[in-house]
Order: structure tokens, then C-alpha cells, then sequence
């Protein structure tokens, strides 16, 4: 209940009027059953825009210090990621790439969409970064299709280190689904989940136009995890090949 709420009423009419947010592709989401949307991340507000316009619910996974927090802010932070659909997941455990597929399967397995950032983090500098892997641990095991989303605009409105949002046209841009079954059988392989890595990146440079940059995220960005969003850097990248996104994978 709270989730639609939050979409129709607390939150949603404040981000419509602010963002003027158009929706292209929606149809390229399913009615019905399990998907993964993997979505380029230029600010938190990626993860109020898609929801507000994709008309099911959306679940993402987020760092659990979200949901850990003392004191009248802990209370509503705990609230809050829980209203809008987020699922806490501990990235600090040396199992929390395990942790973090495990709670994907779970979403999924549920007939439910998953959100993820395949770049783990949001980009530093408003260009695309390279995929974690993880992504296609999730794809390869659930066997769901993967939708690339392209959020444009976002990084206008929240640019990093802004305190107050700013007016700013949103778009956001729904590729079609990727079907992955032709690697069915083939996950734990990691030049097969680079390559489906690499694929949805590639997708995602084509949708939002930004520059591909071969290096993660996280890497160029400074250490201090207060500037940490949603996202699914627990999904770790774990025994990575190489790969540049100049061609879908074969």
C-alpha cells in the first residue's frame, strides 16, 4: 500500500511537476511475469523516476544502512526505502555477492521486475561505465529477460552533491528485451558473463547516447560511501575478462 502511496501521492505529483517526465518504450516492459531492468545510473533520483513511470512495481537492491539507522531519521530512512520498494542487502559479509544474487532470485522467482545498475554505482562524471558482472550471474540462472533503461536527464536535476533538486527535463527510454537463453547452462562462465555484460552495456550506450568509458565506476570515484545510492554493488564483480562493448555478444 505504502509503495503506491508514496507513487501517487506523497512523492509522484512533486516529481512530475519538477521533472516533466516522458516514458518511451513502455511497452517493451511486460505485463506480467519476472524481468530484470537494468538501468544507467546518473543520480538517486533513477530510482524514483523509474518507478513513478512504469506502471508495475518495481523492486531494487539497496545497502542495508538504509534500513539500520537510529534515531527520528533512521526511523523514516527505514520507512522510506522500505515504502518505495527496496530490499536491504548487507554488502559488507564476505558472502554478500551470494547474499545479493540469492535476494535477486528471490524477487524474481516471485514473477516480480528487478532494478539493477550494472554499473554498481552512480557515474562520477555523467558517462556510462563498465558492467559488473553480477548481472549476468542473475540472467543466466533465473533464465528472465533482461530490459536495458536509459535514464536521461536525472544527473541535471540531482547532480551529485546537491543538497536541493533543480527542474530539469526527464526522460526515460525502455530498450527492448534481451534474451539470454542461448547461454543457458553456461553461468559461472566468466567470459560468458562478460560478454552478456558487455551486451547490456552496449544496449545502454545505444539508448542514452552517453560516452563508454572501459573502467568501473567506482574506480574513479572517491571513497567516501556517504555519496552511495540504492544500488547493487553487492552484486560484486567477481573474475571478470575483459571485453569492450563495440558488438553484442555472439
Amino acid at each position: 500500500m505504502w509503495y503506491w502511496l508514496v507513487k501517487y501521492v506523497l512523492l509522484g505529483p512533486l516529481l512530475a511537476l519538477m521533472g516533466r517526465p516522458k516514458l518511451e518504450g513502455g511497452e517493451n516492459v511486460p505485463t506480467g511475469g519476472s524481468a530484470i531492468l537494468a538501468s544507467n545510473h546518473r543520480a538517486v533520483l533513477d530510482s524514483f523516476y523509474l518507478p513513478l513511470l512504469v506502471t508495475r512495481r518495481i523492486t531494487f537492491l539497496a545497502k542495508s544502512e538504509y534500513f539500520t539507522g537510529t534515531g527520528l531519521k533512521g526511523r523514516f530512512q527505514r520507512w522510506f526505502f522500505s515504502a518505495v520498494g527496496q530490499v536491504p542487502i548487507d554488502r559488507t559479509g564476505a558472502d554478500a555477492a551470494q547474499d545479493a544474487l540469492n535476494a535477486g532470485v528471490r524477487v524474481l522467482s516471485r514473477g516480480k521486475l528487478l532494478g539493477i545498475y550494472p554499473e554498481g554505482t552512480r557515474s562520477p562524471d555523467g558517462r556510462l561505465y563498465k558492467g559488473k558482472t553480477g548481472l549476468a550471474r542473475l540472467a543466466l540462472e533465473t533464465g528472465v529477460p533482461v530490459i536495458p533503461v536509459a535514464m536521461i536527464g536525472t544527473d541535471k536535476m540531482n547532480p551529485i552533491g546537491s543538497k536541493m533538486w533543480k527542474p530539469a527535463k526527464i526522460t526515460v527510454r525502455i530498450g527492448e528485451p534481451i534474451d539470454f537463453s542461448r547461454f543457458e547452462g553456461m553461468g559461472g562462465n566468466r567470459f560468458v558473463e562478460r560478454a552478456v555484460t558487455d551486451e547490456v552495456m552496449y544496449s545502454l550506450m545505444q539508448l542514452s547516447g552517453q560516452e563508454y568509458v572501459d573502467v568501473y565506476a567506482a574506480s574513479m570515484k572517491d571513497k567516501d560511501t556517504r555519496t552511495d545510492s540504492p544500488d547493487v554493488a553487492s552484486v560484486r564483480d567477481l573474475g571478470d575478462a575483459d571485453r569492450m562493448p563495440d558488438t553484442q555478444a555472439g
